[in-house]
């Protein structure tokens, strides 16, 4: 399972969870990528969690270093190969 930090928080968390397994109170919870809010958040060092319905969701949030975790709902996103997806 490959992880990322959580902001500053200096926690490591993995890259793609199931909603509801870990605790995110503490995170910016965005549904759609927003170039503001992920830009402010990492400023502030407050971890950014992104929703993901598909694996092109998946991979476009975990494009951008400022995304710490991309949540999901359907327990097959969490075996996506991301290496795969990315570069074929």
């Amino acid at each position: 399972m490959r992880e990322r930090w959580f902001g500053a928080t200096g926690r490591r968390v993995p890259e793609i969870a199931l909603e509801g397994e870990l605790d995110i109170a503490e995170a910016l919870v965005l549904d759609t990528l927003d170039d503001e809010a992920l830009r402010e958040a990492h400023t502030q060092g407050r971890p950014v969690v992104v929703r993901a319905s598909t694996a092109v969701e998946v991979k476009a949030a975990l494009a951008r270093p400022e995304v710490a975790m991309a949540l999901v709902t359907d327990p097959a996103l969490l075996e996506l190969d991301l290496t795969e997806l990315t570069y074929g």
